[in-house]
């Protein structure tokens, strides 16, 4: 917990590639990928849910969702300073309120035994008993601005280049002080067959899908269906599959010619026989990565200032 986590990377138990900083797109499918990870966990060992920031209208709903699905034995809920438009998520609350996507349940349904607060309700006989029975720990923080948005979608953006270009240090060799650039690593050759290719937030003409690709950062995944291709490819899937995802590359280069994606990817051998699809989503490469690399003479590829940001 201590310290920030690009600098204790782990492998995952079981990753899905969302493909979007925010969820706020597509709600339906990130409870989807919630349940697909969840279902990974045995109960084994203590699980701590650390829940998104995002706790205003439709994010507070979405929040009741998830823990209405989750059923958790605690939950932990942080006051914000100056704030009171988010409720005590108590196990009534939960309960009674609709989410974004579950209904809740309705009070009429239960007998009031007398008081006037909500712990009064009981169920009558035959009831639903699913209700909520987290224990609910409530902390009101005694600093200033505690909780305050500011500028925390600017620190999450480099705290996410920061794991990115930690990630792809596992890249480098162990030898401290030998740091090389990317377009000197030698890539995998992944034929345009052998892999099914998705773009996940947003719809890309199949004519221009390699231009979207090229020099992108990509999910490597695997779904259960067997990739078959009558033709040399590329495979263009419909929709976008919830499936484990093994790892992350760099399509550094596409060869129209010999049909194959060039990736950059720390992930072994062995469990890259595995992954039979990409998945391309709206995280971007760091600007450092393509602005900074060294032995580079003239124009840096896939690098422009002329452009015309009126667009």
């Amino acid at each position: 917990l201590p310290g920030p986590p690009f600098t204790h990377q782990q492998t995952p138990r079981k990753m899905v590639y969302y493909g979007q900083t925010s969820c706020e797109q597509d709600t339906e499918r990130y409870l989807d990928v919630v349940k697909y990870v969840f279902s990974c966990y045995k109960k084994e060992v203590p699980l701590v849910i650390n829940t998104m920031g995002w706790v205003k209208g439709e994010g507070l709903l979405l929040l009741i969702d998830i823990i209405r699905l989750l059923s958790p034995s605690h939950i932990v809920q942080m006051d914000v300073c100056d704030w009171k438009a988010m409720p005590p998520l108590t196990p009534e609350h939960v309960h009674f309120s609709a989410g974004l996507h579950t209904k809740g349940k309705q009070q009429s349904k239960c007998k009031q035994l007398g008081g006037g607060g909500m712990e009064s309700w009981r169920y009558s006989e035959g009831e639903d008993m699913s209700a909520p029975q987290h224990k609910l720990l409530y902390v009101h923080p005694e600093f200033p601005r505690a909780g305050m948005a500011g500028e925390a979608r600017v620190h999450s953006g480099i705290l996410r280049d920061m794991s990115i270009l930690g990630y792809l240090g596992h890249l480098q060799s162990p030898d401290i002080g030998v740091v090389l650039p990317l377009h000197s690593l030698v890539p995998y050759q992944v034929p345009f067959n052998a892999v099914a290719l998705r773009v996940i937030h947003t719809d890309v003409a199949p004519s221009n899908i390699m231009y979207a690709v090229n020099a992108s950062w990509v999910g490597l995944c695997c779904i259960p269906e067997e990739v078959r291709c009558q033709t040399d490819g590329p495979v263009l899937l419909t929709q976008t599959p919830i499936c484990d995802c093994l790892g992350f590359g760099i399509v550094r280069g596409v060869d129209m010619e010999k049909k194959l994606y060039h990736i950059l990817t720390p992930v072994p051998p062995e469990n890259l026989r595995l992954v039979n699809c990409l998945l391309l989503g709206n995280i971007a490469i760091p600007n450092c990565l393509l602005v900074g690399q060294q032995g580079i003479e003239g124009e840096i590829p896939y690098v422009t200032s002329d452009y015309n940001y009126s667009i």
